[in-house]
Order: C-alpha cells, then sequence, then structure tokens
C-alpha cells in the first residue's frame, strides 16, 4: 500500500494521476498548507524540505520518497508502467520529466507569483515570466509535432508530469493559440480516465475566497 501525502497542487496531481493511471491501490492523506502541516514535525520527518507530495511505501519498510519527479520515477520502477525498458527511450522520458522539473513548474510557478498573487503589479516581472512560459510551450510544440508523446510513441511519466502543470496556462495567464500540437496532446490526455480523476485527488477549495487563499499558500509556503 502506498501513503499518498498530498495538496491540490500542480505537483501533487503528478503523483495522484500517476497512481490513479497505474491502477494502483493508496491512501490519500491530504495536507493542509494553509494550516503549515508540511511544516510539522511529523512531516519533515518524512521530507525536511517541507514540501508535498511525499509517498510512503508500506510495502517496502515504510520507503519515503519525497520530490514529484523521483516519485514518479520510484513508482515506475516499482510497478513497472509507464517507463521505457530500452535505455534510449528511458532517457529521452527522464529528459522530458526533468525539463518539466527545471523549466515549466519553476516558470508557471513564478508565472502565478507575479500575475496573480504578488500585491504589486511589476509589468516586467510578469512580461519575463509569461515570456518563459511560452517558449517553454513552444519547445513542447515542436516536440508533439515529432511525436504522440514527449518520449515517443508510448505516454510515459514526463506526460503525465508536464500535463498536470501546462494544463493550467489559463491560470497563469499564458497563451497557448497557435499551438495546436500542444492543444492536441493536452486535450488526449485529458480524456484519460486516470487523468480526469486524478486531477481531483484532492479536491480543490470550493469557495473563491478559499482558492484564493490556498493558491497563495502555494506560493509563501
Amino acid at each position: 500500500m502506498i501513503d499518498l501525502y498530498t495538496s491540490p497542487t500542480p505537483n501533487g496531481y503528478k503523483v495522484s494521476v500517476l497512481l490513479e493511471e497505474m491502477g494502483v491501490e493508496y491512501n490519500l492523506i491530504p495536507v493542509d498548507l494553509s494550516k503549515g502541516d508540511q511544516k510539522k514535525p511529523a512531516f519533515l520527518a518524512m521530507n525536511p524540505n517541507g514540501r508535498i507530495p511525499v509517498i510512503v511505501d508500506r510495502d517496502n519498510d515504510d520507503f519515503v520518497v519525497f520530490e514529484s519527479g523521483a516519485i514518479m520515477v520510484y513508482l515506475a520502477e516499482k510497478y513497472g508502467q509507464f517507463y521505457p525498458t530500452d535505455p534510449k527511450l528511458r532517457s529521452r522520458a527522464l529528459q522530458w520529466l526533468m525539463f518539466q522539473m527545471g523549466g515549466i513548474g519553476p516558470m508557471m510557478g513564478q508565472a502565478n507569483v507575479f500575475y496573480r498573487y504578488f500585491p504589486e503589479k511589476i509589468p516586467a516581472a510578469i512580461d519575463r515570466y509569461h515570456n518563459e512560459c511560452r517558449r517553454l510551450f513552444e519547445v513542447l510544440n515542436t516536440r508533439l509535432a515529432e511525436s504522440p508523446y514527449l518520449a515517443g510513441d508510448e505516454i510515459t511519466i514526463a506526460d503525465f508530469a508536464n500535463w498536470c502543470w501546462v494544463r493550467t496556462y489559463n491560470w497563469s495567464g499564458v497563451s497557448i493559440d497557435g499551438l495546436e500540437h500542444l492543444k492536441r496532446w493536452m486535450d488526449e490526455l485529458y480524456e484519460r480516465p486516470g487523468c480526469r480523476v486524478g486531477i481531483h485527488r484532492p479536491e480543490r477549495p470550493k469557495k473563491p475566497d478559499e482558492l484564493i487563499q490556498h493558491a497563495q499558500t502555494m506560493v509563501t509556503r
């Protein structure tokens, strides 16, 4: 059994989407970021960086894994799904996973800060992160013009990781106009049952004021 400590954020959804796609039984343990649950001693004992998601593999001596990308690799290797066995294809999947970890996630996160949450609007900062997000989207679009999925003909953890972030483009204020291959890929993943369920594990706040508070907490904690 996998225990998943998570919150309704793109990084959290990366793991819930993967688990749903794999059909793996797991125990969902919501972490309330607004209350600082991720900074409490019990959580810091699992992840000293105080960030979600975290998994505990109860079938493997309660082995703890933190960092969303590392969790995805661990689960893919453990269950033998969405991770190519061919060395070149596996490397390609890892490259595009790292692309999300080092580019898409951080840049969209900063776009959210300056476009949505920062009390003072700084046009230069907003433009900087919007332009960089758009550039990264164009990189994805170019790749997806060459193959159905990021690593090739088969869907991998790299697709799930990037999709969980890119699907929130509107919240970040980034345009996807003209990126037809990216749109095709986004729509295709959304139609997958595991993806559709995973992005509601756990559910986001329902009330607008709770949603804003939750989103601001994602940035500040």
